[in-house]
């Protein structure tokens, strides 16, 4: 399938690049870039496409290669440079300043007295009217959820006035009515403005909706340069993967036993302005998953579980005993929590995937429970690389260093080699591709099955069909409904998340404790 011959506003010519500790990330890329399209750039975790990223905005220096910009070789050696020249990179990771306001944030290169000039009001206002989407720019962006920093960091690329906006998993963390504003969005600059847009995604219907061309990644290579209209998803996901995939089957209509013993208990959980009171009970071997759009208290009430809310009220017990509101007595209790937000919450950036697999562990791997082993730290990590299918040279790997799927399996691997009877696990597969998303949700059933108890929070409820035998629905910070997942279906869910009156009638009954 050949691609319609365009004159393109950036060229990359037989990209390669080999890190110091010897990982070949990218092994001669070739790739066209026009005004006016959308190409979508897709890959399994560890296939490239960050790393490719990271050279054509100049984070990186490519090994070997090109990069050809207006029909003239370049060569950035900081993200400035290139986005002085018309590259806007929007980072999976939002590199924003949390203590400075909005309009700080989306103007932060801007030079002068810049904070005070009346003239970056009228442009804000001028890219809020734009996009159709509105944020108080004096909020502060600390005080934003991980969707409206998303937000921020799109508005900060329009800010630039770039030609080429490289979008890197921008809507992983977006609720359903803020991924419209984004689809909105990439529309418009590529069709009404002559904007380039390099759109990476796991979502393959939202690629088949908004991209004119596919480029999949595989292990550093191009394996598919085509239009988009020539695919289907079905192929996509088995260029990316390299296979053919086995959908999951849903969870079988059979409950977990009556006689299994309790191994959560929620009495009456609540927090002033997060959290209406929750009593359920968990069983040993079940799954409940938790549905609801962004905002509805799906987090906030893994938080209070997890002893993360101080001004949470209400019991938590881990087979029949009170625990304490703290994280270290929840972790002491054998409650493990994989976060949403894996870099500021689950992981420590600056240690390598040994010693983030450790940390929560450290008296199984400490001479007399005090002096941490390295060998045996690091025999963890290759442990915890082998059953993850983790993608790195070796465990001395930073988890800087990985792409964002596999920076997500430490985050969930770090919790396999203590005693937990409870994992917490909130949006596990969000910005995972398909392959290592399967694999997330085949370990659920393997730790159910090992008689866990897992609560899992997803924004895909196609995803809590499959692994869940319950599923609550959260929205304003209230369990709303209950239902089983063999009798239920997404979209019943969407429904009744997104407050349907003709659901809410059938749905809205007192929540009881089983």
């Amino acid at each position: 399938m050949q691609l319609a011959e365009e004159v393109p506003l950036m060229r990359l010519e037989r990209i390669t690049k080999t890190f110091p500790n010897g990982l070949v990330a990218l092994r001669g890329v070739d790739l066209e870039i026009a005004r006016g399209k959308v190409y979508g750039l897709l890959g399994a975790n560890g296939a490239g496409k960050s790393t490719l990223i990271k050279i054509l905005s100049g984070t990186f220096q490519a090994s070997g290669g090109q990069i050809i910009w207006r029909g003239a070789p370049v060569q950035w050696s900081t993200p400035r440079e290139a986005n002085e020249m018309g590259v806007a990179t929007i980072h999976q990771h939002i590199p924003l300043v949390p203590a400075l306001s909005v309009i700080e944030n989306v103007f932060l290169g801007a030079s002068g007295r810049w904070r005070r000039d009346a003239s970056l009001h009228a442009r804000y206002s001028d890219i809020c009217a734009r996009t159709g989407y509105w944020l108080d720019p004096d909020r502060l962006v600390g005080d934003l959820s991980i969707g409206q920093r998303q937000m921020v960091a799109v508005f900060q690329a329009l800010g630039t006035g770039a030609e080429l906006i490289v979008m890197d998993e921008p809507t992983a963390s977006l609720a359903t009515e803020e991924r419209e504003v984004v689809y909105r969005i990439v529309r418009h600059l590529s069709r009404v403005e002559n904007k380039a847009i390099l759109f990476v995604s796991h979502f393959l219907d939202e690629v088949m909706a908004l991209t004119d061309c596919v480029t999949i990644l595989r292990d550093g290579e191009v394996v598919v340069r085509a239009n988009t209209c020539d695919l289907d998803e079905t192929r996509l996901a088995e260029a990316i993967v390299g296979r053919q995939l086995v959908a999951l089957e849903r969870s079988p209509a059979k409950q977990v036993s009556a006689s299994a013993p309790v191994q959560l208990e929620l009495r009456n959980l609540a927090s002033p302005d997060k959290l209406s009171p929750v009593s359920l009970k968990l069983m040993a071997g079940e799954v409940i998953g938790i549905a609801g759009l962004l905002g509805s208290g799906r987090s906030e009430l893994l938080h209070a579980i997890f002893g993360a809310d101080p001004d949470a009220t209400g019991d938590v017990l881990v087979c029949g005993k009170a625990v304490r509101r703290s994280t270290m007595a929840a972790v002491r209790a054998g409650i493990g929590l994989v976060p949403e937000d894996r870099m500021r919450q689950g992981l420590v950036p600056a240690f390598e995937i040994w010693r983030n697999t450790t940390l929560p562990a450290l008296e199984g791997v400490s001479s007399r429970g005090i002096f941490p082993r390295r060998e045996t730290e690091r025999t963890r990590g290759e442990d915890a690389i082998r059953r993850l299918k983790i993608k790195a040279p070796s465990p001395d790997s930073l988890v800087t260093e990985l792409s964002g799927g596999n920076a997500q399996k430490v985050t969930i691997a770090k919790w396999l080699f203590s005693d937990v009877k409870v994992f917490l696990l909130d949006e596990p597969t969000s910005g995972i591709d398909i392959g290592a998303k399967t694999d997330i949700l085949l370990l659920v059933r393997e730790l159910a099955a090992a008689g866990k108890s897992v609560v899992i929070v997803s924004s895909e409820f196609e995803e809590l069909l499959a692994v869940s035998q319950r599923i609550l629905v959260m929205r304003d910070g209230r369990c709303i409904a209950q239902r089983e997942a063999h009798g239920t279906s997404e979209q019943e869910l969407i429904l009744l998340a997104g407050g349907q009156s003709a659901a809410c009638t059938h749905a809205a009954q007192p929540m009881k404790s089983v």
